[in-house]
């Protein structure tokens, strides 16, 4: 177990914190460059690079970002190049490459590989361009920030969820993309809460990975455990698509309903299978402060402006990096209204697929 830190190094931490940027370490020789050679006058317009990619295909999550994020850069004043794909992390380092040679003033990223894509990401900073990593750390080299939610509240969000519906039994962790930093962090925070009772024998835990955040890859694997044994009481799923896919091989079982199974993002499938009583729980991620927050930051630091982080991170770079982190919120049954007041999804939409709608 982790002790607490001491008092001064949490104020050493924030400290750091409040220096802005050059809290991502002794790094920036970079940021000093852009400063003193391409720093640019207040009314000039900015411009944002953003890459996504993925393995597979374009997630209903990453729409949504994109979408607030560049309405909220619009909004004051800037312009954003997007470049999705389903190419994976080939197709990411060309986009990227792409977006060096449009004059751009920052690259966001939302990393398909948070470990490969660290030589591209550094050419981009030795050209001046500062890098902010958006809900993916990228690791092994140094960065201008990240911005994500708090992963290991996710993994403590499923922890609790599933302790407290099943104190005692057989549990199975799907865990999301091993490429994913996030899918270990959310780990981290499933096993702070459930390794007390897996030390004392009341709860049993069988864990897998993922190559990726796959529906087809969660039905193939859970599919192989399952024809072994279906013999669980809880699932804790790395995303609701992964939830999805448990959901759908215990259907065929007739054991829908009858395992607690939980997962994140509050797709509405996730949030859909929670009324009808098939899934738990889901973490809803409250997206539109979290993309409208990077906007304001990615535009900040285009303009080399000092932004107080909430925390700092290690990525494995030897630099600390400034971390803004948003906070996270499970949502069951009994308020789902949590993602209807949002906007996040329709009351329409979650309900259409429960008969007796109130």
């Amino acid at each position: 177990m982790k002790r607490a830190l001491p008092l001064f190094l949490c104020v050493l931490m924030l400290s750091a914190c409040s220096a802005g940027r050059e809290a991502a370490g002794d790094l920036p020789v970079s940021s000093r460059q852009r400063s003193e050679k391409t720093q640019s006058p207040a009314d000039k317009q900015i411009t944002i690079g953003f890459s996504i990619a993925t393995a597979t295909f374009i997630i209903e999550r990453w729409n949504k970002d994109l979408k607030v994020f560049s309405g909220a850069a619009q909004e004051l004043g800037a312009n954003v190049i997007a470049q999705l794909s389903a190419g994976g992390t080939r197709e990411q380092i060309a986009q990227i490459n792409y977006l060096m040679n449009q004059n751009i003033d920052i690259l966001v990223v939302i990393a398909n590989d948070t470990e490969v894509l660290a030589g591209a990401v550094k050419q981009v900073r030795d050209a001046g361009i500062p890098v902010l990593a958006y809900d993916r750390m990228i690791t092994g080299t140094p960065l201008d920030g990240y911005i994500s939610f708090d992963s290991r509240e996710v993994g403590r969000h499923f922890g609790q969820a599933l302790k407290t519906a099943v104190p005692r039994g057989r549990y199975l962790a799907v865990n999301g993309s091993i490429h994913d930093v996030n899918s270990f962090e959310i780990s981290e925070g499933f096993h702070e809460i459930i390794d007390p009772a897996i030390k004392s024998g009341d709860i049993t835990l069988r864990e897998i990975w993922l190559e990726d955040w796959s529906f087809d890859e969660a039905l193939e694997k859970i599919g192989a455990i399952f024809e072994e044994t279906t013999g669980f009481d809880a699932i804790a799923c790395g995303n609701d698509g992964i939830a999805g896919a448990a959901v759908q091989l215990l259907s065929e079982r007739r054991l829908a309903g009858k395992v607690a199974v939980v997962g994140q993002d509050a797709e509405l499938i996730g949030c859909q299978h929670i009324m009808e009583g098939v899934q738990l729980m889901t973490v809803y991620k409250p997206i539109g402060k979290l993309a409208v927050r990077a906007a304001q930051l990615a535009i900040a630091m285009a303009k080399n402006q000092s932004v107080p982080c909430d925390t700092l991170k290690d990525n494995g770079s030897g630099a600390m990096i400034s971390a803004y982190l948003e906070p996270t919120v499970p949502v069951f049954r009994d308020n789902m209204d949590v993602v209807i007041r949002d906007g996040f999804h329709s009351y329409e939409d979650i309900y259409r697929t429960v008969m007796d709608i109130e």
